[in-house]
């Protein structure tokens, strides 16, 4: 017979074991030696994370280092370093034409910026990690992200970077100048460092470094996708799989094209080091009088080029074509599936064109002029093929209601959705499927060919304009979208980042409801099968129920909400392809004008 004394006494010392352990790790913080420094986190009581913030992993960028590749950092004498405050954002660089009320705007910072966020358990071992990305155009935002309440709906079972690097000018600044003097796409290279210093100090953390998953959203996407066609896909154990989340692939230009070339002179003449300037300066050279010039002044030129050159809803500076690191341009590169890593998640909201294109394109002489500045090499032809693409002269809407398509039947969204009809809708798709749904697209099918493996889903919930769905990862303190859906879209990260598979049991996709709907196998987990040229399949991610209002954030955007009790997950697997009446189509029509667009 078994003892009731002996069960509730080994309940007890296993209670105060781990009450020692508790208090062992809020006594004493956590510390790691990382080598050049030593830095001193702090234990949240609420995740059960040990956290450290502003962790140097490169030297300042600055005075001589400008515009070169991330160097390591200088080793400081033997004092711990508290690592408990937030780092400073880099220099920020706002978009075209996008009213401040949606935070893409320029902000002075500091160019001391590379630095990186470390959550992970306090008795971590071996666990996988996640190097995040953040999204803003290559020009704003940072490490301002908490990973703990997905972390911990995924029992702390992996390991969290998240990285800060140069943005804007600082970052992407590009001209056959910086190809002689310099280093192109320095942002993207701070970030390969970042993979690096994770290859040497993760372990010290827990982590293993053999099971590393790079993701990001939005432009953090974007670097996703040019990191996987990294020096033209070479053989790399520097991560194993990849998130992409809604991945921002704008015009990609040769670095001594026009357009970059000519952002280059007007951020220099801004910065008081045109060539006519240097007659009268010390400077031997355009370059070396913008290594000399004051770093609030670099900021402002990068700002004023950002926000004054370009079209509604694009930044001043993003990643070109170097001849090194991106070899060529991704829509080429991916159709030969040269990508490096062995499994990719990859997705897009149901709206990716809000809030970054312009809103006030309503009539057929607006769409032209869209057009022609949007795209202003695309031929003749090819404005007329598109024209055609998208049914723009007798596009396919039977009322003026506004609400979100189903995407497998029904009107589409070329003309239909939540937030806009008609033309405007036209254009919002437009630009959607340019910059995000088709590079998403690509990117699928690259992973698709060989021993590599993807998987895609479409992020369908009210609200679902692009950005939306970073409150259902990064939760902390959101109240959208629904906490169950948050939970589900946790799990299904997770589980990729820690079993290399977003499929995850159909309990916790439906968050154990009765009236929840998922695609099931007989043994429990949902269906998902993996995306091939062959079988196209993506999973649609979606909610029903509860309570629909609407949303106005001024000027511009308004959006449908569910709140609410009654709100329910609905996943749904769809041809992706197919969807929203042949997005497959038209992402085969962007690729064969991406030499003019250019992508």
């Amino acid at each position: 017979m078994i003892s009731t004394r002996n069960i509730c006494t080994g309940i007890i010392a296993v209670a105060v074991q781990a009450a020692g352990v508790l208090a062992a790790a809020v006594s004493s913080p956590p510390t790691v030696d990382l080598g050049y420094a030593t830095y001193q986190g702090y234990y949240n009581d609420t995740f059960d994370l040990n956290i450290w913030k502003s962790v140097r992993y490169a030297a300042p960028p600055v005075g001589k280092l400008r515009w070169q590749a991330p160097q390591p950092p200088l080793k400081g004498n033997r004092e711990i370093v508290p690592a408990i405050d937030q780092p400073p954002l880099c220099p920020q660089s706002g978009a075209f034409g996008v009213p401040d009320t949606y935070g893409f705007n320029s902000a002075l910072g500091n160019e001391d910026c590379l630095y990186l966020n470390v959550y992970a358990a306090p008795n971590a071992s071996n666990l996988p990690v996640l190097l995040w990305i953040h999204g803003g155009g290559h020009s704003v935002f940072g490490a301002t992200y908490d990973p703990s309440a997905w972390m911990n709906v995924n029992e702390n079972g992996f390991i969290t970077v998240e990285i800060q690097y140069r943005l804007g000018a600082f970052g992407f600044l590009a001209s056959a100048d910086i190809k002689n003097n310099g280093q192109l796409n320095a942002g993207l290279l701070d970030q390969r460092f970042a993979l690096e210093w994770v290859q040497r100090h993760i372990s010290k953390f827990g982590g293993d470094a053999t099971r590393v998953t790079i993701g990001g959203e939005s432009s953090g996407a974007g670097c996703v996708l040019h990191h996987v066609m990294g020096y033209g896909g070479e053989e790399t154990d520097i991560f194993s799989n990849a998130i992409a989340a809604s991945p921002y692939l704008p015009a990609i230009h040769w670095y001594n094209d026009t357009v970059p070339t000519k952002r280059y002179n007007r951020f220099a003449e801004l910065a008081g080091c045109s060539k006519e300037s240097l007659k009268s300066s010390n400077h031997s050279s355009i370059f070396d009088c913008l290594v000399a010039t004051d770093s609030v002044v670099l900021q402002r030129a990068s700002g004023t080029v950002s926000t004054t050159q370009g079209t509604f809803g694009t930044f001043g500076f993003s990643p070109v074509v170097d001849g090194d690191y991106i070899q060529e341009r991704p829509a080429v590169q991916l159709s030969r599936a040269k990508v490096i890593g062995k499994r990719l998640l990859v997705g897009n909201n149901a709206n990716e064109g809000v809030p970054l294109t312009n809103p006030q394109v309503n009539t057929t002489s607006a769409y032209d002029d869209f057009i022609a500045t949007t795209f202003p090499s695309l031929s003749p032809s090819d404005t007329t093929l598109l024209r055609k693409v998208y049914q723009i002269d007798d596009l396919p809407c039977d009322d003026d209601l506004l609400y979100d398509t189903t995407g497998s039947r029904g009107p589409t969204a070329l003309c239909k959705s939540g937030m806009a009809i008609g033309i405007q809708q036209a254009v919002f798709n437009i630009a959607g499927e340019n910059e995000f749904d088709c590079p998403a697209q690509w990117l699928a099918e690259a992973f698709s060919s060989g021993s590599r493996k993807s998987w895609k889903y479409q992020y369908s919930l009210m609200p679902n304009y692009h950005g939306a769905d970073l409150t259902s990862y990064f939760s902390v303190g959101a109240e959208l979208p629904n906490a169950d859906f948050m939970r589900t879209m946790q799990k299904i990260w997770g589980s990729f980042i820690i079993h290399d598979t977003p499929v995850i049991s159909a309990l916790d996709a439906t968050a154990k409801r009765d009236n929840a709907t998922v695609p099931a196998n007989a043994d429990g987990s949902i269906k998902w099968p993996e995306f091939t040229l062959e079988y196209p399949i993506q999973m649609n991610l979606n909610t029903t129920g509860g309570d629909v209002s609407r949303i106005t954030v001024p000027p511009y955007l308004k959006y449908n909400v569910r709140g609410g009790p009654g709100i329910v997950n609905t996943f749904s697997l769809t041809d992706a392809f197919a969807w929203e009446g042949g997005r497959g189509k038209r992402c085969d029509f962007w690729r064969s004008v991406s030499e003019r667009v250019p992508q």
